[in-house]
């Protein structure tokens, strides 16, 4: 592992520390916001900044004849994305009574197959590694098609504010989704089409904006809607 890749790896830690920073100085003030929100948003960044300290440290990864494996992206995104998952959920649900678990139980299963298939195409020789590619692609548009189908019919369950809330985020969320296995095809592991500097460094922008990012224009439009909500609220009261 050469220089550049571990400064980017710290580059990110430092990063991911001052976003779970950031999410708990936001939690001091919920504004209607569930505190677990907060939670999940804290421990998303908090998670994959420590995976990824483990690739600076040089612990984090498997340096192999056909090349080098970061296994411990793979560690990161087998607990972040199904957090993020249920955050997404979680917001579309935001005035429902209960949570729909059969929702939320498919995301994640999809979730983690996709990840897991990832980290085997990852270890694959070709044409193998494709085999294990298709499948996790397969499990992406499973995780595709609850988020914009009944997740997104729950959301505007709760009104048009929340339902335009949520496809904002469902569509930010989806659109850097698709770029993880688009980076993933060109990339060493796949075609070969980049080299693998850029490669790490794409890993290490996206996550940037799709885990901290999210979560906070997730955060963002949920602390208005609870603000309207307690609002509403103190009118009837």
């Amino acid at each position: 592992m050469n220089d550049a890749v571990s400064v980017l790896n710290y580059i990110y830690f430092i990063v991911m520390i001052l976003g779970a920073a950031y999410f708990y100085i936001l939690s001091r003030n919920p504004k209607g916001v569930p505190m677990y929100e907060y939670a999940i948003a804290g421990i998303i960044p908090a998670w994959s900044g420590a995976a990824y300290l483990s690739i600076a440290l040089g612990q984090g990864l498997l340096e192999r004849p056909e090349g080098t494996v970061y296994f411990a992206r793979y560690l990161d995104w087998a607990v972040t994305t199904p957090l993020l998952l249920l955050a997404l959920a979680l917001t579309a649900m935001f005035y429902e009574k209960k949570a729909d678990k059969a929702i939320i139980a498919t995301l994640i299963s999809a979730d983690v197959f996709m990840i897991l298939t990832g980290l085997i195409a990852d270890f694959s020789p070709e044409p193998l590694n494709y085999i294990w590619y298709v499948l996790g692609v397969a499990a992406l548009l499973i995780i595709l098609y609850n988020i914009w189908y009944p997740l997104r019919r729950i959301a505007y369950h709760g009104g048009q504010k929340l339902g335009r809330h949520y496809s904002r985020i469902a569509l930010y969320l989806t659109l850097f989704w698709i770029s993880y296995p688009s980076v993933w095809l060109i990339g060493p592991s796949g075609l070969g089409l980049t080299q693998e500097i850029t490669d790490v460094a794409a890993f290490v922008i996206l996550p940037v904006f799709s885990k901290i990012g999210f979560s906070i224009l997730d955060l963002a439009g949920l602390r208005k809607l609870g603000n309207l909500s307690a609002g509403t609220k103190a009118k009837h009261s």
